[in-house]
């Protein structure tokens, strides 16, 4: 199968060794390899022959204005092309939560970008996936001083386990429709952000809070948990603390 990836980060750098792996034949599709999604630039020439379509680029901006500009332009512009080459599958990863929390910037991005694929007359399938654990740093991080955190549930999910979950998506027939993907924990953000900073060895202490923010959302217990016939990632948090640290992971 001959497969196009646009976007080479965290994500799209497992997918591609999977794939291939696998027998697939991939191009990976990214601004520093002459292929442009938001200009369009490189698009032709790498969707030539593609008979899947994986979408997880990202936006440089996160600024509200910016990320849904991004998502809309980049998205029509790879409809179009994927129409144009006869692509019968399109793939796009998307975020759990996405329908929830209309006033974040982010989210209604990407729900903007769903819809656009829903209706851009090219079979597909959205994935969407619950924050990774890669991420929770970066939460810690975006707390600012007083590093309170909120203490909703949360579900989230090893970098590796969605790789292998689009890649077994890829393989399949489209789905015209939406799948969730999700952590095998459920458990309150400022508790995982917590572990996450004590296995790295930062010093910093999660405060837990109903009413913080999320990226400029309040949570509750639902927001950003995956379906209940959501696929389940194999990775624990706790595994995925001790194989970042270097350390035997516990049995």
């Amino acid at each position: 199968m001959n497969v196009t990836l646009i976007g080479s980060g965290l994500i799209g750098g497992k997918l591609a060794s999977l794939l291939e792996a696998a027998g697939h034949r991939v191009t990976v599709a990214s601004p520093s390899r002459g292929v442009n999604a938001l200009t369009g630039e490189g698009l032709d020439n790498a969707l030539a022959g593609a008979d899947v379509l994986v979408d997880v680029s990202n936006s440089p901006s996160f600024a509200p204005d910016a990320v849904l500009q991004f998502f809309r332009t980049a998205t029509a512009k790879l409809l179009a092309a994927a129409r144009a080459a006869g692509v019968r599958h399109y793939v796009a990863l998307s975020v759990v939560g996405s329908d929830r929390l209309p006033d974040n910037g982010y989210l209604r991005a990407k729900l903007a970008q769903e819809a656009l694929i829903r209706d851009g007359g090219v079979p597909y399938t959205i994935v969407r996936a619950t924050q990774f654990f890669e991420f929770l740093k970066g939460i810690a991080d975006s707390a600012g001083e007083g590093m309170r955190v909120s203490s909703a549930l949360f579900q989230p999910i090893a970098a590796d386990d969605v790789a292998r979950f689009l890649a077994q998506v890829v393989e399949q027939p489209p789905r015209h429709g939406l799948v969730e993907v999700g952590g095998p924990e459920r458990l309150p953000m400022h508790e995982a952000v917590q572990r996450a900073l004590d296995a790295g060895g930062d010093p910093r202490r999660a405060v837990g809070d109903p009413q913080a923010t999320y990226f400029g959302s309040v949570l509750d217990d639902r927001a950003l948990v995956a379906a209940d016939d959501a696929a389940i990632g194999a990775i624990t948090l706790e595994h995925w603390l001790a194989e970042a640290a270097g350390s035997p992971a516990p049995r």
